[in-house]
């Protein structure tokens, strides 16, 4: 086995080595299976391309190319031309898959499930660091700085598990880079000869030590062993030892797990980091469907949770205990007897892809029959996965309360107690003066709480120009809320979160509620809900009812029906009629939800705000324009490989084929042409030209080192004849047809030489090099022209360097 293919295989080895440590991070270890056969190929191509001594940046692009082939075919085959060739679905597919498992992971906690995205980031990175590694250590034979990418690929397993990498993966890793030096080392002791391993004590004296096959001969790969393995104990105890370390990377345990039994805390992920990418998903998956008894199906949002601590820097969950869930939830916080309830049933089913810690519930949820372990958070009446319980799969049965309050209820609400007015109307210091300011302005002709937050909710919806725009960068803290106030455009997040620290600074207490909007309704009668019905709403505290939602979010989710201006109007026992008898301006949102499409609805794209959406939408398919661009970039790198081969064929027909003329100049350059190709056709079989030797000798070395004979031999001798008359005899004879005879010599290489050989002249002749060095020529020629042009342009005489035979 020759040193570079030893090297290629360590530097597989430790890829894989290091890549254990991302096997934590999935429920599932079958991913790495994949993982290794495609990073085998990609290994396999670049000892191959070695191999057949390919120049360094084409060894590499062959590697990146098979890497993008195997990828298509692993995880885009059905969108790729001929199943193979990464076409622009392809692409686009590909890009949605990343994009998919960059959510994925926001969205679920470790062992996360092993969904498409994910396993195409975790395969794809395992790629790209073998790459590196085999561009390091194997095609550039510098080993050492190959552990900069292994060290990332343990890094970043162990920046996502909190640090739950574990010593064994770290001491997988360390042993795959050390193995790799040891094979840099050996390798390079190999191309030394024989080892002087010193004088033997024993029988033999210098000649034992200077043996190659004694056991000395290796004394410094087996010197570098001991080394590697002292300095990787090291490695190991110290941490350990040292309490300001305190196992640093190789440390197993993190900071809160949110999840554990016996009662516990939680501390949530913020959900709205993955939000904004929910709803910009090229493809509305299936998470959840559900049927339900509600009489308001468009009011039925599923609540995650609630983000009720506002730091300044974003709203987040506040740290609670957990308790076992009852068998019936107590009653709602602040709700009074006299306010109309009606009790809801539902049956949910999550699908298998959605797994994340928290139950999606009706709110407020009165009783829940679900399997499995969860726990129970009073304060936001969530339910919580424990010991990596998650809602994949999960299929339950929900029991819910539809409140009902009238706007007189809301209007005649009482001061909520001192204990949640403090803890629900605090607000950072950094607040910037302009959200009070706007907050009072909006609200400065209202008589009480519930006017001043239907005044902010229709503002914010309707009356104060804000846009809906999924793209604006997300963000709930002071300074994302003073931006979004000043630019008026943003998505559910910066409206919720806006609404709610406004109506603190009112007073009034108020939280940011993280859920789904009521999804869309299928002819089998139940309700599917996607990705893009993740929605952000906020909901403000009024004693005697509780906590009510509101819906400050134009073109999303429906707008609470206590907070039209007639409802008090009418009757309440006809839920139907104040949609009938409202005013012409709210009325005209509803009219235009009820005939467009749910999804469109959702990204605002009904009424006079459709036209943008529906000019992107309007296509059946990628233009014809796009289709001939991606085609067109796949034939250019496609075909990057095969220039080396086209320019030589070309050369060939071009030298071949010279100027048939008679005279004596035209029969010197037919001559000379043949000879130069006969030249680059042996040196692409392997025989370099030597530029010292004579035509002759030159003759008769190709004739030696290719094997040739017969009339192949004659062949060549003749066009070195002809070569000699040219350049040394006064009347050279003409040559009959030295075309002809390097076709013989070509043909005479060809059969000689082995598979390889011939796959290596056809693909990558090495006469190609001598595009380079024109190329090389030239631009050394216009630097000396053009330096010369501008020095004698810039410099005085007298400024110019003398030369030496002026003194």
């Amino acid at each position: 086995m020759s040193g570079r293919t030893r090297l290629a295989l360590c530097a597989f080895a430790a890829t894989m080595l290091a890549a254990g440590a991302l096997l934590p991070l999935v429920e599932t270890s079958k991913w790495v299976l994949q993982a290794g056969f495609l990073l085998a190929v990609q290994t396999g191509v670049g000892a191959l391309a070695r191999r057949m001594r390919l120049v360094r940046v084409l060894t590499v692009s062959l590697q990146v190319l098979a890497t993008l082939l195997t990828l298509t075919v692993a995880f885009a085959r059905e969108h790729a031309l001929f199943g193979v060739l990464p076409g622009p679905q392809a692409v686009q597919h590909l890009a949605e898959l990343l994009t998919t498992g960059a959510d994925d992971v926001n969205r679920y906690a470790i062992p996360a499930p092993a969904t498409e995205g994910i396993r195409l980031m975790l395969i794809g990175g395992v790629l790209l660091i073998g790459l590196a590694v085999d561009v390091l250590a194997v095609t550039f034979r510098t080993a050492a700085p190959a552990g900069l990418p292994l060290l990332a690929l343990y890094s970043v397993a162990a920046g996502l598990s909190d640090g739950g990498a574990g010593w064994l993966w770290f001491l997988l890793a360390a042993c795959g880079y050390l193995l790799l030096l040891l094979a840099e080392g050996r390798d390079r002791l190999s191309q030394w000869g024989r080892v002087f391993g010193g004088v033997s004590r024993t029988s033999g004296g210098l000649s034992a030590g200077l043996d190659g096959s004694s056991g000395r001969a290796m004394a410094p790969v087996r010197t570098g062993r001991r080394i590697g393995a002292v300095a990787l104990g090291i490695a190991l105890v110290v941490p350990a030892a040292l309490p300001a370390l305190d196992g640093g990377l190789l440390s197993g345990t993190g900071g809160g797990t949110g999840r554990g039994g016996g009662g516990g805390t939680i501390s949530a992920v913020n959900p709205l980091v993955s939000l904004q990418n929910n709803l910009n998903q090229p493809e509305n998956r299936e998470v959840m469907t559900y049927r339900t008894s509600s009489g308001s199906p468009q009011d039925f949002y599923l609540r995650i949770l609630a983000l009720d601590q506002f730091s300044g820097g974003e709203w987040r969950p506040s740290t609670r205990r957990l308790s076992d869930v009852p068998d019936r939830l107590p009653q709602p916080a602040g709700l009074a007897g006299d306010i109309a309830v009606t009790e809801v049933r539902t049956n949910i089913s999550a699908a298998r892809s959605y797994q994340q810690t928290y139950l999606p519930l009706p709110y407020p949820a009165s009783q829940v029959n679900i399997q499995g372990r969860w726990r129970y958070e009073p304060e936001g009446r969530t339910l919580v996965g424990d010991d990596g319980q998650t809602t994949g799969g999960a299929r339950y049965q929900v029991s819910s309360l539809e409140v009902t309050p009238t706007a007189s209820q809301l209007g005649g609400a009482m001061q909520p107690r001192g204990d949640l007015s403090r803890e629900y109307t605090r607000l950072p210091s950094s607040l910037p003066d302009v959200v009070e300011e706007t907050a009072e302005r909006v609200t400065r002709d209202a008589a009480n709480d519930y006017e001043r937050a239907v005044k902010l909710q229709n503002w914010f919806a309707s009356e104060g120009g804000f846009r809906y725009d999924t793209t604006v960068t997300s963000g709930t803290g002071t300074s994302a809320i003073e931006r979004f106030l000043k630019d008026k455009e943003g998505f559910c997040v910066h409206f919720s979160s806006t609404m709610a620290a406004m109506a603190r600074t009112l007073g009034i207490p108020a939280r940011v509620a993280v859920g789904f909007t009521p999804g869309t309704a299928q002819a089998d009668g139940s309700v599917s809900v996607g990705l893009r019905d993740a929605h952000a709403w906020p909901e403000l505290y009024f004693e005697g009812v509780g906590w009510t939602r509101f819906e400050p979010t134009p073109s999303r989710g429906s707008t609470p029906s206590y907070t039209l201006p007639d409802v008090p109007s009418q009757d309440a026992t006809d839920p139907a009629l104040p949609t009938d008898g409202a005013s012409a301006e709210p009325t005209a949102a509803p009219s235009s939800s009820e005939t467009c499409p749910a999804q469109e609805r959702q990204q605002g794209q009904c009424g006079a705000s459709a036209a943008p959406g529906a000019v992107d939408s309007a296509g059946p398919g990628t233009p014809l324009r796009t289709w001939a661009l991606w085609v067109l970039g796949a034939v250019v790198v496609l075909a990057l490989p095969l220039l080396p081969m086209l320019w030589r064929q070309r050369a060939r027909a071009r030298r071949l084929g010279c100027s048939q003329g008679r005279t004596p100049a035209d029969a010197t350059a037919r001559v000379m042409a043949a000879w130069r190709e006969l030249t680059d056709t042996a040196w692409d079989h392997g025989i370099a030209p030597d530029e010292s030797q004579t035509p002759r000798k030159a003759a008769a070395r190709v004739v030696r080192l290719g094997g040739l004979d017969g009339s192949a031999a004659a062949a060549a001798h003749r066009v070195a004849g002809a070569v000699e008359q040219v350049l040394y005899a006064p009347e050279p004879r003409a040559a009959t047809a030295p075309a002809e005879d390097v076709r013989a010599v070509r043909g005479g290489l060809w059969a000689s030489a082995g598979r390889w050989a011939r796959v290596r002249a056809t693909l990558a002749p090495r006469s190609a090099v001598r595009v380079m060095w024109a190329v090389s020529e030239r631009r050394a020629e216009l630097g000396r022209t053009w330096s010369g042009r501008l020095g004698r342009a810039r410099w005085p005489a007298r400024l110019r360097r003398p030369s030496r035979q002026q003194g």
